[in-house]
């Protein structure tokens, strides 16, 4: 089955480049620095191609924001990848994907991931593998079940009868283990996603990359404003912790990256610019940072649930 690798290169350039400006509209005061890259010819780790870093630092909104566009080649595959299909193993490949992080300022306003992204192995061959991957998942420190629920949505509507699966997806997957906790309220995660054909697979990525803004913005409109302390900005730092050690412990794209040869800068771009660990920390029952491990980071049919009103300001 052919693939047409040039179509999605161009989908990914424009999304990347429209929600940088998104971002930085919502923002208002900050705009992305942009690092365009290339592997060299004689690179040792023996890979090829490059990729466009864009970030955004100590903005109104964003504290940090980075989105950024890779599109690199290999002949040989990395652990992470053949430990799952180890048929694989000396096969020429390509990978092509947009992966951003968001870490607001304002502890109300969730942090966000989001990534879609194409693979493609032997693409010289009479059956090359080929799949599609992608999702986007919410962080929140202080939740609402409004937003909660809009983002989940929204998802739904992206996905439509994949929903399910991916939401469950998701869950399993952004699950720190080693703390037994979720890393947030989920979202809709996939990987090897190919069974329908290249059309349909390729346009139920696009739904996903498409939908991430329609997802996220009204969310930080809502709470950017919002009042905050010590307290609050000391419980995200906390928590923003918990993200520092998914993407190094258990992220399989960090793992990828890092053990193709990948370009350290931009794949360690999504952790936060700063956070802090408290051995042995606990929430105060009855407190707004215990509501969320009582009430958001619990399996929930976000989609389905109606908002019950928050018990600290908003």
């Amino acid at each position: 089955m052919s693939v047409d690798i040039p179509a999605i290169r161009r989908y990914l350039l424009a999304l990347q480049a429209d929600i940088c400006r998104a971002l930085e509209t919502e923002d208002g005061s900050a705009t992305f620095i942009e690092d365009a890259w290339q592997r060299p010819d004689d690179d040792p780790s023996g890979l090829r191609g490059g990729g466009i870093s864009r970030t955004l630092a100590d903005g109104a909104v964003f504290e940090k924001a980075g989105v950024g566009f890779s599109d690199v080649r290999g002949t040989q595959l990395p652990p992470s990848a053949t430990a799952r299909k180890p048929e694989l193993a000396g096969k020429t490949w390509e990978a092509l994907g947009v992966s951003l992080v968001l870490h607001p300022r304002n502890p109300h306003v969730p942090t966000s991931h989001m990534n879609v992204r194409f693979f493609v192995a032997d693409a010289a061959g009479d059956a090359p593998v080929w799949w599609f991957g992608g999702g986007f998942d919410l962080t929140p420190f202080y939740g609402y079940d409004e937003d909660c629920g809009h983002w989940h949505r929204t998802a739904r509507d992206a996905t439509g009868a994949h929903y399910p699966r991916f939401k469950s997806w998701c869950d399993d997957y952004f699950f720190l283990k080693h703390r037994a906790e979720p890393r947030g309220i989920g979202g809709v995660f996939f990987d090897d996603f190919n069974a329908p054909g290249f059309t349909d697979s390729f346009a139920l990525m696009r739904s996903v990359g498409d939908a991430f803004l329609p997802a996220y913005l009204p969310i930080v409109q809502r709470r950017k404003t919002a009042t905050y302390g010590e307290r609050e900005r000391n419980f995200q730092l906390y928590r923003r912790g918990r993200y520092v050690e998914f993407n190094l412990v258990w992220d399989r794209g960090t793992h990828f990256g890092l053990q193709s040869g990948g370009r350290t800068e931009s794949i360690l771009m999504s952790l936060p610019p700063l956070v802090r660990w408290d051995y042995g920390w606990q929430p105060e029952p009855g407190s707004p940072e215990a509501r969320l491990y009582k009430h958001f980071l619990q399996p929930r049919d976000w989609a389905q649930t109606t908002p019950q009103p928050a018990t600290f300001p908003s």
